[in-house]
């Protein structure tokens, strides 16, 4: 009786997240909603990152206040995520690199002051292989939380690096347009 109890309990989340529906996007599926810290996130958008033609990997926005407004987003002050699915294996120093560029076009006066925390950043993303995720969570006060899997890699201070983060992604020059406009749900 005990094992059956504890089994509900174990599925009873993924039901829920079922119930609230899912979003798909080159084979990826991701929950519409999904709980973190005792808070409800809504997946904002998802988008597909290509490089050339090579499809990378598939990120989904996660936040309290869902926003269409890509710079209010990487400012507000709430609890984000970003997820990356990959669609192919990528060296780390390669993601490293590609989201590195992307705080250089993104971030702005600030790039200065968070340089030697894009570097700490930099070395905590590992290999990736096909079907593994990446991702970023922004907790108020706490800083950038980097995970692979459920492994979590290390956290990066500061709301600066916070917004500049989400800046790589939806500031005014991503490295990819489409991806932008897929994570704020146009």
């Amino acid at each position: 009786m005990k094992k059956i109890a504890l089994i509900s309990l174990l599925l009873l989340p993924a039901w829920l997240y079922a119930a609230e529906g899912e979003k798909t996007l080159k084979g990826v599926t991701l929950p519409a909603v999904t709980q973190l810290d005792g808070k409800k996130l809504e997946l904002n958008g998802l988008g597909l990152r290509t490089k050339v033609v090579f499809k990378v990997y598939v990120a989904g926005l996660y936040l309290e206040k869902p926003s269409r407004d890509g710079l209010a987003i990487a400012a507000s002050e709430q609890l984000k995520r970003i997820d990356l699915v990959f669609l192919r294996a990528v060296d780390g120093a390669d993601v490293a690199k590609a989201i590195g560029d992307g705080f250089t076009n993104n971030a702005g006066e600030v790039l200065p002051a968070i340089k030697d925390r894009v570097a700490k950043f930099e070395k905590l993303i590992p290999n990736v292989k096909k079907g593994d995720k990446l991702s970023f969570t922004y907790r108020p006060g706490a800083g950038v939380e980097v995970a692979a899997g459920e492994k979590k890699l290390g956290v990066i201070e500061g709301k600066d690096f916070g917004d500049a983060l989400l800046r790589v992604w939806l500031g005014p020059k991503p490295s990819d347009q489409a991806l932008k406009n897929g994570l704020l749900g146009l």
